[in-house]
Formats: structure tokens, sequence, C-alpha cells
């Protein structure tokens, strides 16, 4: 139902602008996110520039990755445990120090392969704490009611600034060297910084602390277990994340080797992917609530423009492919991102977090060291086809997984609701089989709407041919489970004599006489009895 209230909320990716909190934090995260890519373009240039190997590189990302992998987990323990800001200073602070010690040697002209591996390899370490707070810190600072436009409006910032940032760190590059790159973005963790100690009690609503306890991080695996939904999801995002998104090794080595170019090129490259980034986020934030199909979808379309662009012959052919990655690619990163949040409790969402963010990132120093020398052994070509199939494949075995195991349920709203795998609710007989078909549609029509969360705004508030097509589906799955109900029932009526249809209603077909109809209650029992226990066991 529309009213005031919702007519005057803000629509779309921009409406959790109206948060005083979230705006102060996107705006130090936008200057964070500038000096991060001014340093992801400079690092894998230098590391390149000193090896002339693309497995170099790989192994730097395998190295920054790397501890997320061994404690992923924890630091989502520890996110759950202690105030996220607090958590989120500490990590801004570590960051400049350590990118101003790398900007030091490497104005000095003292940099080494081994000084740039050591950085990565720190710089992960700070990571592996900072992911996981700092997407749970999200729903902190942004009203419930508008995460996942937060989250997508997160994503297009964060791939917006990538059109900043290249151009500068390609600029500094070209002109005095990667060291000053390197420079400003220590400069750069100013901002978040200042804008965390400005954020005051009110613009922040913290999740409750969990103390610490043993097998915590054990609860949050378990609940996954118990979550189709969500480990499909996540298991989705770590394909996409070990093999598709392997962007320094392949970019760098299509720029040098594929198209004959420099640093300006990579950083052409980067910018161009942040175009259709950036809108693929925006995209993503506008929906209500994500949906599983569209997930696996973006996925899948993902791989395939990826596999696509490394097959196109010419420039002309490989940018507006690279826009096409770039859009699918973050509309996929955000709905995923949202759908997990939305879907877990808030004591358990910084333990979620991190695993989602282990299996993320943290399957980068599998993947990169593999991709780094498919492309070194086999070309460019070869490293950007393996780094679409992948996910393209895992997509399809995730819908298909996924079709198999719910029957169609995925996205509906309806898992979880008692709905999937066993019927309607309930084992009592219907009115239908006793001769008032008015009190069976009642009856059923009762139970499968009671069925139905409450909280699924898809079916409650639809918006446009998506939300016509799950209420559509809706229907169908509901329908489709009474008539289920109602076979189930029949087969109990048509079971030979000496069965517990008999006990439960000794007269021939168990219909209702007459007075008992009239009274409320059948021949075997008084009004609103519970069904007789060999009744109960042969309906299950």
């Amino acid at each position: 139902m529309t009213t005031a209230e919702s007519i005057r909320q803000p629509r779309g990716a921009f409406a959790a602008l109206t948060s005083r909190g979230y705006r102060i934090y996107l705006t130090g995260q936008s200057m964070a996110n500038i000096g991060t890519w001014m340093q992801s373009i400079a690092q894998d240039w230098l590391i390149f520039t000193l090896t002339h190997s693309s497995t170099a590189v790989g192994v730097t990302m395998a190295l920054q990755f790397l501890p997320i992998l061994v404690l992923g987990l924890h630091a989502g323990g520890v996110a759950d445990r202690l105030p996220k800001r607090r958590i989120l200073l500490t990590t801004q602070t570590l960051n400049a120090i350590a990118t101003g010690m790398l900007a030091a040697i490497t104005i000095a002209g003292l940099t080494r392969p081994g000084d740039v591996y050591a950085f990565a390899f720190a710089s992960g370490l700070v990571f592996a704490f900072d992911a996981p707070a700092r997407q749970a810190f999200v729903a902190e600072v942004a009203p419930p009611g508008q995460l996942p436009a937060a989250i997508a409006l997160n994503a297009a910032v964060f791939q917006s600034t990538r059109l900043i940032g290249p151009a500068i760190s390609s600029v500094l590059i070209v002109s005095v060297g990667p060291g000053w790159a390197f420079a400003v973005n220590a400069a750069c963790y100013l901002g978040p910084t200042i804008g965390l100690l400005r954020l005051r009690p009110s613009d922040m609503v913290p999740a409750p602390a969990v103390p610490r306890a043993p097998g915590s991080l054990l609860t949050a695996v378990r609940y996954v277990r118990r979550r189709p939904d969500v480990l499909w999801t996540i298991f989705l995002v770590g394909m996409v994340g070990t093999f598709g998104l392997n962007f320094p090794i392949v970019l760098t080595a299509m720029a040098k080797s594929a198209f004959h170019g420099s640093a300006g090129t990579y950083g052409m490259f980067n910018i161009v992917l942040a175009v259709g980034s950036a809108a693929g986020a925006l995209l993503a934030g506008a929906a209500a609530r994500p949906r599983w199909r569209f997930i696996v979808v973006g996925g899948c379309a993902f791989g395939v423009a990826q596999a696509v662009a490394a097959l196109a012959p010419s420039m002309v052919l490989f940018l507006p492919l690279l826009v096409a990655m770039g859009f699918v690619n973050l509309a996929f990163q955000s709905m995923a991102n949202s759908f997990v949040q939305l879907a877990v409790e808030p004591e358990l969402r910084g333990r979620i977090m991190g695993l989602y963010m282990l299996v993320f990132v943290g399957g980068t120093p599998i993947g990169a060291p593999v991709i780094g020398a498919v492309t070194s052994h086999f070309g460019a070509r070869a490293g950007m086809l393996v780094c679409g199939l992948v996910p393209a494949v895992a997509a399809v075995v995730a819908g298909v997984a996924t079709g198999l195991r719910d029957s169609g349920l995925r996205g509906s709203g309806l898992r979880g609701s008692g709905l999937e795998g066993s019927g309607l609710r309930g084992s009592g007989r219907p009115a239908v089989l006793d001769g008032d078909p008015a009190g069976a549609l009642a009856e059923v029509a009762a139970e499968a709407t009671a069925e139905v969360p409450a909280e699924v705004p898809a079916v409650a508030e639809p918006a446009g041919l998506g939300g016509i097509a799950d209420q559509l589906h809706c229907v169908l799955v509901i329908s489709a489970r009474i008539w289920g109900r109602c076979e189930r029932w029949r087969s109990v009526d048509d079971r030979p004599s000496g069965t517990c249809a008999e006990t439960t209603a000794p007269s021939s077909c168990g219909r209702f006489s007459s007075d008992s109809r009239a009274a409320g209650r059948t021949s075997a029992g008084p009004p609103d009895s519970a069904p007789h226990p060999s009744a109960t066991s042969c309906a299950s």
C-alpha cells in the first residue's frame, strides 16, 4: 500500500544519501578509493617493469590476498566482537604507514621485487581485518530499508573513482615515476580517517556485540550450510573472485602484448572498465531487493563477456566489451553482496561477510598464479579466455543445482517458509473430500497465504514486469503445492481397508455426516481434536 511517507522517501541507488552518517562515510571512502586505484595501477606496473613477468604480477596478487584466505573467518569474528569504527580507524592508519614506506624507497630508486612482495603481503594482512568490518559497517550507517541502495552506491562510487585514480596514476608514472603514486595514496587515507572521526553516535546503529565464545566461527559456517540460497551465492562469488577478476594480470598483458601499448593503455583499459562498472552498480541499487536468478544470470553474462573480449581482434571491439564486462560484473557483485547481507542475522553479519570476503578475494592466491602461468605460457588472450569461461560454467552449475534442489523456488521469497520440499504444513483432511468444496478452498487458501512471509517486498510491492513475474511465480508455486497436498489427501482416502485412513474415518468414504458437520465435528472425535497418531504418521 502506498502511503504519504513512502512517496516522500527517495528511490533508487541514491536513497541512502538521506543519512548524514552514510554521507560522511561515503565521502571519506571516495578519497580512499581514488588512492586505492592509484596504488593498484602503480603496484601492478612496478612489479611488471621490474620482472617483465605476468607470473610475478600473479604472485603479487596472491601474496596480497593470502592473509584473508587464512584469517578471513577469524577477522569476521573480530568485526562482530569489537566496534567496527575502531577497527577501521586502525586499518586506515596502518595502510598509510605501509604505503608511505613503499613510496619512500620507490622514489629513492631502491625498490626490488622482494620489496613489492613484502608490501603486498603486509597490505593483505591489514585488508583481512578491514574488509569484513567495512562490509558490515555499511549496515550501521545506512538506514535498514536502504541497505541495498547503500551497498550499490558504495560499489558505484568505488568504480567511479576508477575513472580518476588510474588517470592520475598513469600521469604520475609517466612523468615522475610510480613512487609518487604511492605517496599520494598514503595522503588519501586522511579522508576516511577524518570521516570516521566526524561520525556521531546518533549517526550509527551499531549491531549488538557478540561475546567471544568457542565455536563462534563454526556457528557462521553451520548457518551458511543451512541456507542454500546464501551458500550458492557465496560459491558463485568465490568462483568469480578466484578466476574472473584477475584484471591486473590479463589487462596488463593485453595492453603490452596483444595491443602493444604502454602504461597509458593499461590505465585506459581500467577507465573504460570503470564506466560500465559504475553503471552496473547503479542499476543494481535501483532494485528493491536482489533476485537470485538475476545473480546467476549476471555471473554467467560476465563470464561470457570476458571470454568474447579475449577473442576481440582489435581495440575497437575490445573497448566496448570491457564496458559490458564492467557493467555485468558490478551489477552481479552489488546484487550478491546485498542478497547475503539482507539474508543473514545482524549478530552474524560480520562473520558471514568475513566468509564472503574469504571466498571472494581469498581465492586469489589460487587463481592468480594459475591465470598468470596460463598468460605467460599461452598468451594474454588465453589467460583472459580462462578468466571468462570458469565463471560462466560456475554460474550454470549454480543455476542448475538450485533449480533441481528447490523446484523453482529460488528468488520467489518462499524459501524457509515451509512451502518447499514437503508440501503445505498440517495433516488434516480437506473439506473437499468431505463434500464441502467451498470449505476446502477457504482452508487451503488460508493455509497457503499464512506460509508466505510478510517481509517479501517483491510480492507485496511489485514493480514493473519483474514484480508481475514474481506474483505469477508465487501463485504457480502455491497452486502446485495445493495440488500436491490434495493428491496426497486423495491417496489416503483411496487406501484399502485396514489402513490408517479407515482409523481416522470409519465410514466408507470418510465423509462428514450432515449432523456432525453442523456440530463442527467428525464421527471420529470431538471438535478441533488432533488427528489420530496413525493418521499423522501416514500423512507424513
